[in-house]
């Protein structure tokens, strides 16, 4: 008994001083993760696609499984003599067709788009001393 006492003793005493020892390397600070590829962000453009539209299958067939439920209550209550209350209106099941992924194109860089100089090179500097309230007025 007086040595299960000391070895219970003995084994909270370690497991507190491993706590202790582990605890500072868990409150450090984890390197953030590196910057994914452009590749792998489409990969992962086209995963988030194919996931919703896996949904959106799913939703169908489900849809299609409720109507079958449906028609099936309802052909049973009917030939068992019972009134079958009218049906709900609800909007026909949709399906989303096979699965087409279209990348997005890539934006063109400033410089491709000609966003980086005016159309036309400028005749007057675009401002001046004169306040535009002073400034004469120009005729048209």
């Amino acid at each position: 008994m007086m040595l299960m006492k000391k070895t219970s003793a003995c084994l909270a005493v370690v497991s507190a001083a491993a706590c202790l020892v582990a605890a500072p390397a868990s409150w450090a600070k984890l390197a953030a993760p590196p910057e994914p590829t452009p590749e792998a962000k489409a990969k992962a453009a086209e995963t988030a696609a194919r996931t919703a539209w896996t949904g959106k299958v799913d939703a169908y067939k489900l849809c299609l499984a409720q109507d079958r439920a449906v028609d099936n209550y309802r052909a049973g209550a009917s030939a068992a003599g019972k009134q079958v209350p009218a049906a709900a209106a609800t909007p026909p099941c949709a399906d989303p067709g096979p699965f087409a992924y279209v990348p997005p194109e890539a934006a063109k860089p400033l410089e491709a788009a000609g966003a980086h100089s005016p159309a036309t090179p400028a005749t007057s500097p675009h401002n001046s001393a004169t306040p535009d309230a002073q400034a004469p007025k120009k005729q048209q």
